[in-house]
């Protein structure tokens, strides 16, 4: 695992006081945690790649909270992506993120794949398209827009589930585009359109920790309970139930 510096979000309100945050990003292949104080961040630590992440993400839980000396009840919020993304990984994170807030008495928030890879966008950055591989020739694709006035990057309606040339006939001259898919699409994107720089294409734990601190700064908060993953489809073995169900 290795350290990995990111870039920077709009700060919060200085008046509100520190919020420790554990964020688990775990919806891409390469997951990651992080600590953060409100929108500052401490520390953020990649999952180890050669073991899946039901395997390494308790060990890099408590690596983080032993290089940022602090214990687990320091832990006040848990920051977790929610997806799109991996059903296994979804379910890791969000099932870790939930067991840990619990056993601490810290508040959760979950925070959707998509906007944690938008967050990431230079300040620069106007228009975004985040988008990540749906399978099955689709992808789920979200549009983004830099909000003038706290300059965070807001989604613009709902994500969506398109087929990848349907996604490609949406975008417009001037977009910008970020998420791991384009390691395989980046020649088909149209004239005009630009991909942000690969290092911003994956959904990141500083990301998530930001978008949380922000998010329960405004007031917003998850019901640790009814807190679940939210998927773009059923997986494939609830498909297969339901095929069964349907032709007995």
């Amino acid at each position: 695992m290795t350290d990995r510096e990111m870039g920077r979000s709009p700060p919060l309100d200085p008046r509100i006081p520190t919020m420790r945050i554990l964020a688990i990003e775990t919806a891409g292949r390469t997951g990651s945690v992080a600590l953060a104080e409100d929108a500052n961040i401490l520390l953020e630590l990649e999952l180890d790649q050669s073991s899946r992440s039901a395997q390494s993400l308790a060990p890099a839980v408590r690596k983080v909270l032993r290089q940022g000396g602090w214990q687990p009840a320091d832990v006040q919020l848990v920051g977790v992506t929610i997806g799109p993304g991996s059903f296994t990984g979804l379910r890791i994170g969000v099932t870790t993120a939930k067991l840990f807030a619990y056993a601490v008495g810290a508040d959760v928030l979950g925070i959707n794949t998509l906007e944690a890879i938008a967050a990431a966008a230079p300040t620069e950055t106007v228009t975004l398209w985040a988008v990540m591989d749906a399978q099955r020739g689709e992808v789920v694709a979200g549009r983004f827009v830099r909000d003038p006035a706290d300059g965070w990057v807001k989604p613009q309606g709902p994500q969506e589930l398109l087929l990848l040339d349907t996604w490609l006939g949406r975008l417009a001259p001037g977009d910008r585009v970020a998420g791991p898919i384009l390691s395989k699409i980046l020649g088909r994107l149209p004239g005009g359109v630009a991909a942000l720089e690969p290092s911003a294409w994956s959904p990141r734990a500083s990301q998530v920790a930001r978008l949380a601190a922000r998010d329960y700064a405004a007031g917003r908060r998850d019901d640790l309970w009814r807190l679940v993953p939210a998927y773009v489809r059923p997986s494939a073995a609830e498909e297969n139930r339901q095929a069964s169900r349907s032709t007995s």
